[in-house]
């Protein structure tokens, strides 16, 4: 095998606040993917993973246990690395930022920001999101809350280092327009340039209210902010500064992989304190979409709610690790949002699976062993196809041009796509069984060469498969090689061009690659899964999650309006907010609303909804907003949905 060079991939290094949910083994299975793909085509490959372990929360939720914040996270981090280690994750180092190899390393860069003019003292007072671990401004907040997570925020006001931001933003803006490829997809890539031409901030890189974290090397009243923190972590586990050997090698990055709330500190603080540092940039960030259950995004706290499951392990050990990786990468669109139901997985388990990938092993070797002794048949010129289609070139023809299509695919981060072609190559081999008809071919001895020279073909078609199926899949690729009697060959990629490799091997039938699902018998158990990690059953009376109660003098101060929504669309410079003009009787007042992850706005028009038509008017993102759009939590089938609080009475009437 040629070698081609380097190839650094990494994910986002985890938050150990609480056990990973499938969210995380999204973004963790396509990275492992690519590069169990790239060690394949024979590059030298660094695939990088790990945990952030400092912050507020960090220590809050160790002083809620009664331990001290290392212990909280050992437990926590020992926890994430059983998950990978059950997901069969191929990285190279798996690094914590509590670690000394990473906290003196994060130091150093620290100076070197600081040596640059770049690092300043001021004071910050804005609103804190402790989950997010973010400062946001009053026009950031959406009804009040965090904008990501939609929590509730507090007021901070402390003694802080800030990092000069708003010095880069015109190397950023250039950066994209020079460089397109830096930030994919494009999409991702628009939201930024938008962001930084609204204008770009300072950015708070110290607190002084806690001290779970890196102490400032000129300052140790205050510790080290998580940005500048967890990002620098990229460059400390190649060894910069001090031990440069794996850090010339591997340095830039080929790819950083991220879920897209995070793209905004990987497209603009990293590139930015890099070009502080007079640091080579990465060569691109990507940012993927969210698993949606119920149509929000899988969290930890859905976690504990949805009936759909959504714990890997669970669906592991049920289903086994390369049907739920085969899962995540074939169903979604990479850097789109996608739906995660129990529902969509079985089907897609059962069709591709069972029916297409498994039917065609276990047919094919059950063939070779009836009709040929159990051995892979030697192609002949007498066996060729005589009829008026060529069935065997039509076929070869696809399996050899498979490699390149997989190839030219996974270069773009299209998994679904690459999988698809090798698909492509499954649903033709399975229809070659059809069309030859090897059990008829059988019944007449005159036509053993066309019948072997089938076989032959079969076997050679599920090789390739096998092959190219690898970097999904290498437990299903191992399991089918030995079926197929290619124990003794290792996978090569190479390989996959080639159509006459097969001759005398001996097949053996084992058990099957991937049995097939009663759906609806599994959807309930999945249900009543679903359910008990809830801390229940399905036959529970659950009590609902409620916020404090209040008083009947409370609620009578809202002044509840019938209205109309007339017009929706989105907020310029909010993906989150829906701008709403609303009619209530005589006035038509103009409401902004956290739903755009919910509802299309084309959707809304026309619907008649509850208003509290006297709250305060406030700015949100630039636009005011003057009252309050009532929405409530439904669950439909197991499923939780945010709808509108409807009404029949007419526009402007109070609601009694």
């Amino acid at each position: 095998m040629t070698e081609k060079g380097t190839y650094y991939i990494s994910t986002p290094i985890y938050y150990p606040s609480s056990n990973l949910h499938i969210g995380h083994t999204y973004c963790t299975v396509m990275a492992d993917a690519m590069a169990r793909f790239k060690r394949l085509q024979g590059y030298d490959v660094m695939f990088l993973t790990g945990t952030d372990e400092h912050g507020q929360k960090i220590q809050l939720l160790a002083e809620e246990k009664g331990v001290t914040p290392q212990e909280y996270v050992d437990e926590v981090v020992a926890g994430i690395k059983d998950l990978w280690k059950t997901m069969e994750i191929s990285y190279d180092d798996f690094i914590r930022t509590t670690e000394d190899r990473h906290v003196k390393r994060v130091q150093e860069m620290f100076m070197k920001l600081y040596e640059k003019g770049d690092i300043y003292k001021g004071e910050y007072e804005g609103w804190y999101c402790t989950p997010c671990e973010s400062f946001w401004t009053e026009a950031q907040l959406v009804d009040g809350n965090c904008p990501d997570c939609g929590r509730p925020v507090t007021k901070a006001k402390e003694e802080a280092y800030f990092f000069r931001l708003s010095k880069y933003a015109d190397d950023l803006l250039k950066l994209y327009e020079e460089n397109p490829g830096f930030l994919e997809p494009e999409s991702r890539r628009n939201e930024m340039r938008a962001f930084i031409e609204q204008g770009l901030e300072d950015l708070c890189i110290s607190r002084s209210t806690f001290d779970w974290g890196i102490p400032v090397p000129i300052d140790e009243k205050h510790v080290i902010y998580v940005w500048l923190d967890a990002l620098t972590n990229y460059i400390t586990a190649l060894g910069w500064p001090d031990d440069p050997e794996k850090y010339n090698k591997y340095w830039p990055a080929d790819v950083h992989l991220v879920g897209k709330e995070i793209v905004r500190f990987h497209s603009i603080i990293w590139p930015a304190m890099l070009m502080s540092a007079d640091l080579p940039l990465p060569k691109q960030v990507r940012g993927h979409g969210w698993l949606l259950l119920g149509g929000e995004k899988v969290s930890k706290s859905k976690a504990a709610k949805g009936q759909d499951v959504i714990d890997p392990v669970v669906l592991i050990d049920r289903y086994g690790i390369d049907a739920l990786k085969y899962f995540l990468l074939r169903e979604y669109t990479f850097g789109q949002d996608g739906m995660f139901t129990n529902e969509v997985m079985l089907k897609r388990l059962n069709y591709d699976l069972a029916n297409d990938l498994g039917n065609l092993v276990s047919r094919t070797v059950s063939m070779i062993e009836k009709y040929n002794g159990g051995f892979v048949p030697e192609l002949t010129e007498a066996g060729s196809c005589t009829g008026d289609v060529d069935y065997d070139a039509q076929l070869k023809e696809i399996a050899i041009g498979a490699a390149d299509k997989v190839g030219a695919q996974m270069d773009e981060f299209k998994f679904n796509m690459a999988l698809e072609e090798i698909w492509i190559l499954v649903r033709r081999a399975n229809k070659y069984i059809d069309e030859t008809m090897p059990w008829a071919l059988a019944k007449d001895e005159a036509m053993k060469p066309r019948l072997d020279n089938v076989l032959h073909n079969l076997a050679e078609a599920i090789r390739i498969i096998s092959i190219l199926i690898h970097p999904f899949m290498h437990t299903t690729s191992d399991a089918i090689r030995k079926q197929m009697g290619l124990w003794y060959a290792d996978v090569a990629w190479e390989d996959a061009y080639t159509f006459e490799a097969m001759c005398g091997e001996q097949v053996k039938k084992g058990d099957a690659i991937f049995p097939r699902l009663d759906i609806d018998k599994e959807l309930e158990e999945l249900y009543a899964l679903g359910a008990k990690a809830k801390g229940g059953s399905e036959e529970t009376n659950i009590p609902l999650e409620l916020k404090d109660e209040i008083q009947y003098e409370d609620f009578e101060k809202l002044d509840l309006r019938v209205g109309t929504i007339l017009s929706a669309e989105k907020h310029p410079k909010a993906d989150k907010l829906l701008v709403f003009q609303v009619k209530m009787g005589t006035e038509t007042r103009q409401i902004v609303s956290g739903v755009a992850e919910h509802f299309k706005p084309e959707e809304c028009v026309g619907q008649k909804v509850v208003v509290v038509a006297n709250l305060k008017p406030r700015k949100l993102r630039g636009l005011e907003s003057k009252g309050m759009i009532l929405f409530a939590d439904n669950v439909v089938d197991g499923k939780e949905r945010v709808e509108f609080v409807t009404s029949i009475a007419d526009d402007g009437n109070p609601v009694t």
